[in-house]
């Protein structure tokens, strides 16, 4: 099982904690176009890290995440400036939390920003969707999850709110049944994102969420984030893999 990274703020700071990393590895590395990524991607040296996916962010008034209710220019202006090549995340989540007044502006372009999501899923090479740890049938109705061939990655932050052993096996066994070995399971948070609410999780819970994941014949586990990451965690990694 290989353990990735999320950086939402890839300060010098936070990617310095690259330092500590001596296993193989992913990073998920947030930027506001794909100029920045590309920037970003060629400081980073360290050879443990195997790929850097692009995770595309937007402006705050646009949306910050992905989703039908993000404004449709930035949208339209971000699909259209990544390469079929790129390795990608969509980050697709409702932007309650960034810009409510967008459910009431942008519900005009609900249908059409849904298709061209759609279109993008269908038509990119290398994508993954990272979307909420919840029941199914109202996010496809939202546009916050798509049936596809992408590798899915489920957002279990057991610090912000545990789901619990059960809940949590039964959503993995769940999505395996769609998805196969595409299935990721994003785990934390090691430190704050940008709701600035999140707190760092207990050892002892990241220790049991990484062993269900593992038990599970989960592939993949990202971690929420880089920044966060330290010895302590480091230690417990070291144990379980």
């Amino acid at each position: 099982m290989i353990i990735s990274f999320f950086e939402e703020f890839p300060t010098k700071a936070n990617l310095s904690k690259l330092n500590l990393i001596d296993f193989p590895t992913k990073l998920y590395l947030a930027a506001n176009s794909i100029q920045e990524f590309n920037k970003l991607k060629q400081t980073i040296k360290n050879s443990n890290v195997k790929e850097i996916i692009f995770w595309p962010i937007l402006k705050k008034h646009e949306g910050y995440w992905i989703s039908p209710f993000t404004k449709r220019e930035a949208l339209k202006q971000l699909f259209q400036s990544i390469p079929k090549n790129t390795p990608v995340m969509l980050d697709l989540e409702l932007p309650t939390r960034q810009n409510p007044l967008l459910y009431i502006t942008q519900l005009h372009n609900f249908i059409r920003n849904k298709t061209l999501i759609k279109n993008f899923i269908k038509e990119h090479k290398n994508l993954y969707i990272c979307s909420y740890f919840a029941d199914l049938k109202p996010l496809y109705t939202l546009g916050v999850e798509y049936k596809h061939k992408a590798y899915q990655i489920k957002m279990a932050y057991s610090s912000c709110y545990d789901h619990g052993e059960k809940s949590i096996k039964a959503k993995i066994k769940q999505q395996q049944a769609i998805h196969g070995d595409k299935v990721i399971l994003a785990l934390g948070t090691l430190c704050k994102g940008i709701l600035n609410t999140e707190p760092a999780i207990e050892t002892k819970l990241l220790k049991r969420d990484l062993l269900l994941a593992k038990n599970n014949n989960v592939k993949e586990v990202i971690l929420f984030r880089l920044g966060g990451f330290n010895n302590k965690y480091k230690k417990l990694i070291k144990e379980l893999t």
